[in-house]
């Protein structure tokens, strides 16, 4: 995660970015309104650490050109800890707000907390299947499956690493019993595989003189 530090005093700013890169962070300087909005378009930072009392342009100003254009994360620090400046501040579009003096832990903790509650969620991983719905995924991209393939699906996936004989698969394909030749079989697990493979996935392995298994 980038982090961009703004604070007109080189102390507190040093201070600030060297708490923020011992808990993994990287770090970049800009010392007034006018630096951060340069920074803002050149490296698109993960988040903004924001002095409010600065020359040239103060932290307030700066935090309402910043969301003209950008939804940025924004941590405000100021030494004026009244409840209007919080107010302002938070109504100005900051995402939290930490009056100075301030802990290194508890600046470290409000930071992280703001990008919990700003980062998008991560796109499910793997496979994903929804027995409910009917519906089924890789890696967030959805499959097209028919409902015999999505059975079929349910069956490997829900045993990763065991073989399923032809046979064994037709029974849970088919939930009415009926006679379903092994080719039948094979010629779902083929369509099934050929659209796990459009979405990066390869699967289900083919175990010779006995069936189909999916590898966990």
């Amino acid at each position: 995660m980038h982090l961009l530090v703004v604070d007109d005093d080189d102390h507190l700013r040093e201070v600030v970015r060297f708490t923020l890169e011992q808990a993994g962070y990287a770090c970049a300087e800009a010392r007034n309104g006018v630096e951060m909005l340069e920074q803002v378009e050149q490296q698109a930072p993960d988040l903004i650490v924001l002095d409010v009392l600065m020359p040239l342009m103060d932290g307030m100003t700066a935090l309402r050109e910043l969301r003209r254009a950008h939804d940025t994360p924004v941590v405000l620090l100021s030494t004026r800890g009244e409840e209007m400046d919080r107010v302002m501040g938070l109504d100005q579009g900051a995402d939290d707000y930490l009056p100075k003096p301030f802990s290194p832990r508890e600046l470290v903790s409000r930071v992280r907390a703001v990008l919990r509650r700003t980062r998008p969620a991560p796109a499910a991983r793997g496979l994903q299947l929804d027995p409910q719905a009917h519906r089924a995924s890789f890696d967030g991209r959805p499959l097209d499956l028919t409902s015999t393939e999505f059975r079929l699906l349910a069956a490997l996936h829900g045993q990763p690493g065991r073989v399923f004989s032809r046979q064994q698969l037709a029974a849970r394909a088919y939930e009415d019993g009926r006679f379903v030749s092994e080719r039948t079989i094979d010629s779902h697990v083929r369509n099934l595989r050929a659209k796990l493979a459009a979405v990066g996935m390869d699967a289900p392995h083919t175990v010779r003189g006995v069936g189909y298994r999916l590898t966990p």
